[in-house]
C-alpha cells in the first residue's frame, strides 16, 4: 500500500510556494488516492492537473499501481480544516451542531478551538408585546459541531 506520509510529503512540496492548502487526503486499501485542495479565490482545474502530475512523478507505478484523483474541496461540502473557516469569515454559513440544531448566519470569527456565527432571530424581551429581529452571537467549539458549510442561497 502506498504510504500516506509519502503522498502528504509530495503534496506539501507542491503547495510550498502557493496559496493553496490541503483539505483532505485519503488512501484506500486498494491504493485509490484522493487529494482535495482549496484556495481563498477558488481552485483552478489547471492547478489540480499540475498537482496530479507532480504526485504521479513522485510515485512509481511499476512498484505499486494506484488510482489518483485531485480536486477541489467543493462548494457545498462541509469544511474540513480551520483554514476553510478563516477564508470564509464574513460569508453566510450553515452549521449543524452535535445536538442536531441548525444555524444559518454569518461566520464572524475563528480561533484555535472554535468559531462565532451571527444569526438573525426573533427575540422578545420582557415587557415587549411583540418579538423583533435581532442579531444573536453563537460561539461554537469545533468539537460541538457535526459540520459547517457555505450557505448557498438561490433567491
Amino acid at each position: 500500500m502506498i504510504s500516506k506520509e509519502l503522498v502528504r510529503k509530495l503534496v506539501d512540496q507542491w503547495l510550498d510556494d502557493k496559496e493553496y492548502f490541503l483539505t483532505d487526503l485519503t488512501i484506500s486499501a486498494d491504493n485509490r488516492i484522493v487529494v482535495e485542495i482549496d484556495h481563498e479565490e477558488g481552485v483552478w482545474i489547471e492547478d489540480c492537473v499540475n498537482l496530479s502530475r507532480f504526485i504521479e512523478d513522485g510515485l512509481d507505478r511499476d512498484e505499486e499501481d494506484f488510482e489518483l484523483e485531485v480536486g477541489s474541496a467543493g462548494i457545498g461540502q462541509p469544511f474540513k480544516v480551520r483554514r476553510q473557516y478563516e477564508i470564509h469569515i464574513g460569508d453566510d454559513v450553515e452549521v449543524r451542531t452535535a445536538e442536531g440544531k441548525k444555524l444559518v448566519g454569518t461566520l464572524d470569527d475563528v480561533d484555535e478551538t472554535g468559531f462565532t456565527v451571527i444569526t438573525e432571530e426573533k427575540v422578545k424581551h420582557e415587557g415587549e408585546k411583540r418579538p423583533h429581529i435581532e442579531e444573536v452571537e453563537h460561539r461554537l467549539d469545533f468539537s460541538d459541531v457535526k459540520w459547517t458549510r457555505l450557505h448557498i442561497n438561490f433567491k
